[in-house]
């Protein structure tokens, strides 16, 4: 009686139920989230949920634990960037069998943050990206990262009207 009573109010209730269920899945974007923080950051970081609220766990001061908003502007942009392609991730195993996948990605961040190191992890991540089969966009006006792209759109904007050319490295 007293595990069934535990079981109707904590978990098998409708709002039970869900925080259960939401719990689940940000425990699992964070286990995807981190493997690829891990790769992005060179083993320096980890990511970790507590709350609802990100930490990450600092591998190069000893394993400190760190809110995410003492991270540099270029460590929370990888640390995005590891959650992104995660949730795409797990939006894309959730689907059923049969239907469309999710084989592409929109990158609309604040490249021009980014210092030159950061800006060449960004594009050795999106290029094993595009090399797994997936379509990565990147909507940027940083000149650097825009010429490492294999193909390109660039838009240039005219005195009435804007012109797009495409371009192939």
């Amino acid at each position: 009686q007293a595990l069934n009573d535990a079981l109707g109010r904590q978990h098998l209730s409708a709002s039970g139920f869900e925080r259960w269920l939401l719990a689940e899945a940000l425990d699992d974007m964070v286990d995807r989230a981190t493997v690829r923080l891990f790769e992005l950051s060179n083993g320096r970081y980890s990511l970790e949920a507590d709350d609802g609220s990100f930490a990450v766990r600092d591998h190069g001061n000893a394993d400190e634990r760190r809110d995410v908003r003492t991270l540099s502007g270029g460590e929370i942009f990888l640390a995005s960037l590891a959650l992104a392609l995660a949730l795409a991730e797990s939006i894309a195993d959730l689907a059923p069998v049969d239907s469309p996948r999710l084989e592409s990605i929109f990158l609309d961040e604040g490249f021009g943050t980014l210092d030159g190191e950061t800006l060449d992890v960004l594009a050795a991540a999106i290029e094993e990206l595009s090399a797994s089969g997936r379509l990565v966009v990147i909507v940027t006006h940083v000149r650097d990262l825009a010429e490492r792209m294999p193909t390109r759109f660039e838009v240039r904007r005219g005195a009435t009207t804007s012109t797009i050319e495409r371009v192939e490295e």
